[in-house]
């Protein structure tokens, strides 16, 4: 779930400023941090985060786990920068956050046991794949809502993934690119064997999916949430979590959402 566009236009005033561990953050949050006082983000209601993709779903996960959630405005100081904005040290920081459109997304919420039956709880912001341990093949049975839709996919994995992942590895993976506004989930397979034909599915994201790990001794299967990975596992169940909305900040003209549509044109 995604919600569109807001111009809050109202200043921000306690506001922590964040940056990976790589030299060229650490020199933009030294020439940044002269601009005025800044606090930890348990003590924020903004977050200003400099680096890369990465480091975004890092903060935002750090949120998600401490309880304390606020929006989020990332530099691109990093390689691909999808979530971030322009990183430039000219003009006052807190006049671009003021300018800022807001966009709220809503991560998965996953629930993972493992083959020794510990149950795990933890979120997906960009997607959840569950992928081959092993040379051998994974065997998963697919439930979608209340039903068994593939009895037996044979694969190298398969993923879910929310409209802000919908370009990460489901592109990569030839999932389709999802409007951030869609409440759409995109469902899709890696490598897929048998059924060779089957491409995946684009569902409702209230429907809840449901992965089986079948033969998981021989055919072992990790989960991978983001940055979290979790081996062994038997099973996971999915789905949206509405009641957890994340907001990120961009830049006037700079959205998410026309990033997620220019991607879509790019032919080079």
């Amino acid at each position: 779930m995604a919600s569109g566009p807001e111009h809050n236009g109202k200043p921000f005033a306690r506001i922590a400023l964040i940056a990976s561990d790589t030299k060229r953050a650490q020199e933009a949050c030294e020439a940044l941090a002269a601009q005025g006082e800044f606090v930890p983000l348990a003590d924020a209601d903004v977050a200003v985060v400099l680096g890369g993709d990465g480091f975004m779903l890092q903060t935002l996960h750090a949120m998600l786990d401490s309880g304390h959630i606020v929006p989020a405005y990332g530099m691109n100081l990093g390689t691909v920068g999808f979530l971030m904005n322009r990183y430039d040290k000219r003009g006052a920081l807190t006049a671009r956050l003021a300018r800022a459109r807001h966009w709220t997304i809503a991560p998965l919420r996953v629930e993972a046991i493992t083959q020794s039956g510990e149950v795990h709880h933890f979120c997906a912001i960009n997607e959840l794949s569950i992928l081959r341990e092993t040379r051998q093949t994974a065997k998963i049975e697919v439930t979608v809502g209340d039903r068994v839709r593939i009895r037996e996919l044979v694969c190298d994995g398969v993923l879910v993934a929310t409209p802000a992942g919908s370009t990460a590895y489901n592109l990569s993976a030839n999932g389709p690119i999802l409007p951030l506004d869609s409440k759409l989930l995109a469902l899709t397979p890696i490598s897929p064997f048998r059924p060779r034909r089957w491409r995946g599915a684009i569902l409702p994201d209230r429907m809840k999916i449901g992965l089986k790990v079948l033969d998981p001794v021989k055919r072992p299967v990790a989960a991978v949430a983001d940055q979290k990975e979790l081996r062994d596992i038997a099973e996971v169940r999915l789905e949206i979590a509405n009641d957890t909305a994340l907001t990120l900040l961009f830049d006037p003209g700079q959205s998410l959402e026309e990033r997620i549509v220019a991607e879509q044109f790019i032919t080079d």
